[in-house]
């Protein structure tokens, strides 16, 4: 049983170390990634859509993204859906594809996103922590039910923070190679 509630732990500190990745991801640095556009949903004949379902998002080079619209009537609608994004992007439309350019960041910028880069890794540390929390929470209850011993429980405990601290040395590191990503120019 108590391996079980260790297993469920190891697998929710994982989605919590891919969670606090992909929120990472949609910050934007100085170069272009077909991700940063993963949050924009398009207007696709009256209903809200993924832009990666109606178009196909690349990169020409560092400093451009292009997108290529499956339908060209909607060529508009994804162009409209990009401009009124918080992510200050213009779109240049060529037929059936947009091609837009990532302005450079300012210092001051660069430093703003890094704030949330450590606001979205302590999102992260705070979850997995919750885990870590309920994980001995259960091993607990086992033990006031009889199920396991005190030794059990010691042990659980000790692995459940090994873990913990693996995982949340992971989100340290992907913050440090975040942080160094934004702050380059």
């Amino acid at each position: 049983m108590i391996d079980t509630i260790m297993l469920d732990a190891q697998e929710r500190m994982g989605k919590c170390v891919d969670a606090t990745k992909n929120q990472m991801a949609k910050v934007r640095t100085g170069r272009a990634h077909p991700s940063l556009l993963d949050s924009i949903q398009v207007s696709y004949y009256g209903s809200m859509a993924p832009l990666k379902q109606v178009a196909n998002v690349g990169v020409e080079d560092s400093r451009t993204l292009t997108v290529t619209v499956f339908d060209r009537t909607m060529v508009q609608a994804v162009e409209k859906a990009i401009m009124s994004s918080d992510l200050g992007l213009n779109p240049m439309s060529a037929g059936a594809t947009l091609r837009i350019p990532l302005p450079a960041l300012t210092e001051e910028r660069r430093k703003d996103f890094i704030k949330v880069v450590k606001n979205e890794a302590e999102n992260g540390r705070v979850a997995i922590r919750n885990v870590r929390r309920d994980a001995i929470s259960e091993v607990k209850k086992l033990e006031k039910a009889k199920e396991c011993t005190e030794d059990d429980v010691r042990r659980s405990e000790e692995e459940v923070q090994k873990h913990t601290d693996s995982y949340i040395k992971n989100i340290d590191t992907i913050l440090a190679a975040k942080e160094k990503e934004l702050m380059e120019v």
